[in-house]
């Protein structure tokens, strides 16, 4: 039976919401993301989950990968996203602002609906060492401020790895290199490649 994505699953159930795949985009866990709703599915995806939290997935597409409905793959590790804020426009389009909240697994399940879903499983996070934290954590810092000095006031305490997404996201990657950095589970293995990417790739002029 298929599940609807305005009720709840049972407990032990896996939990099923929509996905909206888009290229070359990743929903990082603390960001917050602009998004343009103007497909009709997708306006239809929006209106159902606007009584319920808002909880959706944003799948990066798998280029020139077709299943038999025509409809592209996505990478099997998303971001899970909630509205946090929606406005709907006169000709029925939306913006939304999307809130990451974290990285899941993902599994495509059959639906009725005009929108794809997907069984999602949260991705587990292997947190560095106490031994190499300290000096990731400095290089890293190092790295950002390198790229973006307004990183300069950056509060204590934001943990590793938002710190290695941040960096990610200030590198202009290859989409391959970026899929593999979103989808390591391990943080010292992530921050590791970025700070590899951050020293084979040059750091734009200070405007």
């Amino acid at each position: 039976m298929e599940s609807n994505p305005r009720h709840s699953p049972p407990s032990n159930a896996p939990l099923i919401v929509p996905v909206f795949p888009l290229p070359n985009v990743y929903l990082f866990p603390g960001c917050v993301m602009p998004l343009h709703i103007f497909e009709p599915r997708y306006r239809q995806m929006i209106e159902d989950l606007l009584d319920r939290p808002g909880r959706l997935v944003l799948g990066t597409l798998l280029e020139g990968e077709l299943d038999a409905a025509g409809n592209p793959a996505v990478l099997d590790v998303g971001g899970l996203g909630e509205i946090g804020r929606h406005e709907k426009l006169p000709d029925g389009r939306y913006l939304i602002w999307m809130f990451g909240l974290s990285r899941v697994r993902l599994r495509e399940v059959s639906t009725s609906h005009a929108y794809r879903l997907v069984a999602i499983e949260p991705l587990i996070e292997i947190e560095a060492n106490a031994q190499r934290a300290p000096l990731l954590r400095e290089r890293v810092q190092a790295a950002l401020l390198a790229r973006t000095p307004d990183f300069l006031n950056m509060p204590e305490g934001v943990p590793l790895s938002h710190m290695v997404d941040l960096l990610s996201q200030r590198i202009q990657l290859p989409s391959s290199v970026m899929q593999e950095i979103f989808c390591e589970a391990d943080v010292a293995a992530r921050a590791d490649r970025a700070l590899a990417e951050h020293d084979r790739r040059p750091v734009p002029p200070a405007s």
